[in-house]
């Protein structure tokens, strides 16, 4: 497995190995060793999560304030900007974001630890993302910051108007949001 350091050293690319041919491919997408031996130490992930979504989807920045999350995302089907903000007031990289392309065919991952909000854009007609949590979905903890807050300054690959739900729509300003210590 390929590890790319981003502008978060925390946030990581991970490109496993590929092995393809005119049959196909194959992959191993998750490996407990190997993803142990890259974050150096041992991560328990308690959930799979399969979200589809058209295109110009938005969704995002989402966190939980309590039972914080680390997220292991992949795309096989189209493509994504995926976008992580660090929320952790002790980090020197703290309101700050990385974004990443996505798709089935560069069979990237990214890796969200806890203390992040996360969001993504899908860019292709239809996307399919599939992503391991650290913790259970608990939604009386989840929080949910502007995609578009003028503080953290995403630069959305966009066309037009992004699609969102209600409670995206709603989301608080970064000034506003409860924060990691």
């Amino acid at each position: 497995m390929n590890v790319i350091e981003t502008k978060i050293p925390d946030l990581l690319i991970l490109e496993p190995r590929v092995h393809g041919d005119e049959r196909g491919f194959f992959m191993e997408s998750y490996n407990r060793k190997t993803f142990s031996d890259v974050l150096g130490g041992d991560v328990d992930f308690v959930q799979d999560n399969h979200s589809r979504s058209g295109k110009n989807v938005l969704r995002g920045l989402h966190y939980q304030i309590q039972q914080p999350q680390g997220k292991l995302l992949r795309v096989v089907k189209g493509r994504i900007f995926d976008v992580a903000v660090d929320l952790r007031e002790s980090s020197p990289y703290f309101g700050k974001w990385d974004g990443i392309e996505l798709t089935e065919d560069n069979h990237r991952q990214i890796w969200v630890p806890p203390g992040f909000a996360h969001g993504f854009l899908v860019l292709s007609d239809v996307a399919d993302v599939l992503y391991k949590t650290t913790d259970y979905y608990a939604p009386e903890h989840e929080r949910c910051i502007r995609w578009d807050d003028p503080e953290i300054g995403i630069d959305w690959p966009m066309e037009g108007e992004p699609a969102l739900s209600t409670k995206d729509k709603e989301g608080m300003a970064f000034s506003d949001a409860e924060l990691f210590p």
